[in-house]
This record gives C-alpha cells, structure tokens and sequence, in this order.
C-alpha cells in the first residue's frame, strides 16, 4: 500500500464542453497536484462531484488517475452511498482497480442511529479490506457520528483515520 502522505489534496473531476468526464485532463491535474507537493488525492468527493457520477465513471477515474500517477501519491476513492450494499459495491470495484484508501461519508439523508453507523462502517470494512477514513460532515449527512461509535469502529482493522 502507498502510504497515505500528511498532504492530501481533494481534486476536482474536469468535465468537457459537453458534460462528460475529461480523464485526459483529470490525469494531467493529477499530475500536477502532486508535482506541487501533495501527497495523495481525493478523488470523487464532494469537491469532485461523486455525488454526480455515475458508478462507471467513478470506477473508471479512479483506475486512470491511479494509472498516472502510480505509487507517486495515495489515491482516496470516495464511493459513498446511502445504500451499504453500493457503498461495499463500488468499494470493492475501487480497491480492485488499485486505489490505496476510501474516504467515506456517514451515508446522506438517511438518518440512521449510532448502531446503524457502525454496522454501516463495520459491513465494508469487513468485506472490502481497504484502508477506511471516515468522514463526518454532520451539515451534509444531516447526523453527527458520536465519539463513542468512531471509538468502537477504530477497533476495526481498516479504519485508519477520521
């Protein structure tokens, strides 16, 4: 595994003039933040639009920028979704395509209690084997994950950081 690196840059996923995703591009700036001193990316986070592509294109993007840049710098997938079985879905495609890490967001809208969180977290770290940050952002998920729950799921063997 790459290591992670202290400086992580969160990219933004280029789009060409008709809307798609410009990979060329997206390998180029990949290229470039790491030639300006970061040490991985955050690839299909909400900076990068992951809400707004579609499972293909996520998959996709990570293998090519990971291509690129190959151990250079640490590639952190963001495929959260709301629905645990996609999140363990499109995480498993991610590590299968070689990124080092998943940032993932406690799931959006759902509002699940704090047991529902850890089962959430404890499913794909259980099944996918990659190395888990955990993202907390309360404004977006409309819940705060409590200190207790983080607590518990640091005891998990891929959960690396919050």
């Amino acid at each position: 595994m790459t290591e992670i690196g202290r400086l992580i840059t969160a990219m933004v996923t280029p789009f060409d003039e008709r809307g798609a995703v410009d990979y060329d591009q997206a390998k180029r700036l990949a290229n470039a933040l790491l030639d300006s001193g970061s040490d991985g990316l955050v690839i299909t986070g909400t900076t990068g639009e992951g809400p707004t592509l579609s499972s293909e294109e996520k998959i996709r993007l990570y293998a090519e920028v990971k291509e690129a840049i190959g151990s250079r710098g640490a590639v952190i997938a963001g495929p959260t979704d709301n629905d645990t079985a996609k999140s363990i879905e499109l995480s498993a495609e991610a590590g299968a395509v070689g990124v080092d890490a998943l940032l993932l967001t406690v799931p959006a809208y759902n509002k699940p209690p704090q047991e529902g969180l850890y089962q959430h977290y404890k499913a794909i770290n259980d099944t996918c084997g990659i190395p888990i940050i955990i993202y907390n952002i309360p404004s977006r998920s409309v819940i705060d994950m409590s200190v207790d729950t983080m607590a518990r799921l640091f005891e998990l063997k891929n959960i690396i950081g919050v």
